[in-house]
């Protein structure tokens, strides 16, 4: 007997029910620490609530597109797609400590929340080292609960170990590559080739190919498969991010979580940043450049989005997108992959890349 059509709805409320009852039963093995491992779980519910899942549906589909998930591996399978919220979780507390962030999804970031906590409770030491503090811990024990969903999702050793063989690879890919992005911004230089493998390793392999592959290891997927995913997974990851920085220009803080032009706040040297660069000239230029991570008053912050429209890089970013998910889309005629998946992963392919600016 098969499972049910896929149904985004259904499969978020179960995805959600995997996740509390995880963090329900550490809870329960850390209980004799005390209230301060309380307080850190108290945190990881939180940042594990909410997100668009498509890390998680990502695993999903790369399973339906090997083989149609059945009733009896459904469970085993939705535990298996949870270790990558868990994983986006981890990525998203330390990033919001390495950039500075005040928010994420409207409300405070990891380490400014147990920041917060130390100053009203009038501890000793530096409460800014102690949020610090507390995010890299949360975001490593994350990322261990990662792991652990994964090796322990109750699929054969003969699926899970070539999948953890995969998700060992998307760990290193994203922290290298993240780490890529920090020395990026310390530069303060970036072409659009260099922008484009930061994105590439920092956020499109781990979005979306990684995840495919994932799920389509569990599912007994060989090499050519893999290929075939990659060949949409890939170009769909870029074109994913690439919506992002768009985002984190001119996106709605209300939609966003983060306030507007956070990215250029923050620095970011993004493949839009790069292009916009390329465009202008003389004191455009330098005024984009040397605004680039520092505080902006709003006013601010829409000249130099003013500047990025009129260079032209907006809509050049707005195009490759398009080619990009075209590519993904047309990678899907595949033999290699189920035809019957086809709709599912061309409506993901909507959802990561049509996201409202």
């Amino acid at each position: 007997m098969t499972a049910p059509a896929f149904d985004d709805a259904t499969f978020r409320a179960d995805l959600q029910v995997v996740i509390d009852e995880f963090i329900d039963a550490q809870a329960e093995r850390l209980a004799p620490l005390g209230d301060d491992a309380a307080a850190l779980i108290a945190e990881a519910r939180t940042a594990l609530r909410g997100g668009k899942r498509l890390r998680a549906a990502f695993c999903w589909w790369g399973y339906a597109a090997i083989t149609e998930p059945s009733d009896g591996d459904r469970a085993a399978l939705l535990r298996a797609c949870a270790a990558f919220e868990f994983l986006q979780a981890s990525a998203l507390v330390h990033d919001d400590l390495m950039d500075a962030s005040d928010t994420r999804r409207g409300r405070p970031a990891t380490h400014r929340a147990f920041e917060a906590s130390h100053q009203q409770r009038g501890w000793t030491g530096d409460p800014v080292q102690y949020g610090a503090a507390a995010a890299i811990l949360l975001g490593d024990l994350l990322l261990t609960w990662a792991d652990e969903l994964l090796r322990r999702c109750g699929l054969g050793w003969e699926r899970v170990g070539p999948a953890l063989d995969l998700f060992d690879l998307c760990r290193s890919e994203v922290v290298a590559g993240q780490f890529l992005d920090v020395s990026v911004q310390a530069r303060a230089r970036a072409d659009v080739a260099t922008a484009m493998t930061v994105l590439r390793y920092k956020s499109a392999k781990y979005s979306v190919e990684r995840p495919l592959h994932i799920g389509a290891a569990l599912a007994g997927a060989g090499a050519p498969q893999l290929a075939a995913l990659s060949g949409y997974g890939l170009p769909l990851g870029e074109a994913f991010q690439l919506r992002d920085d768009q985002l984190g220009v001119f996106g709605d803080p209300g939609v966003t979580g983060k306030p507007a032009g956070d990215d250029l706040v923050e620095g970011k040297r993004t493949v839009l940043v790069a292009k916009t660069l390329d465009a202008l000239t003389g004191e455009d230029a330098d005024l984009l450049d040397r605004s680039l991570g520092r505080d902006l008053s709003p006013a601010e912050v829409e000249r130099l989005r003013g500047l990025i429209r009129a260079s032209g890089a907006e809509q050049q970013v707005e195009e490759l997108i398009e080619s990009l998910t075209q590519d993904a889309v047309t990678a899907l005629q595949s033999p290699a992959l189920r035809s019957e998946a086809a709709p599912g992963l061309r409506a993901m392919a909507e959802a990561a890349t049509r996201r409202v600016v």
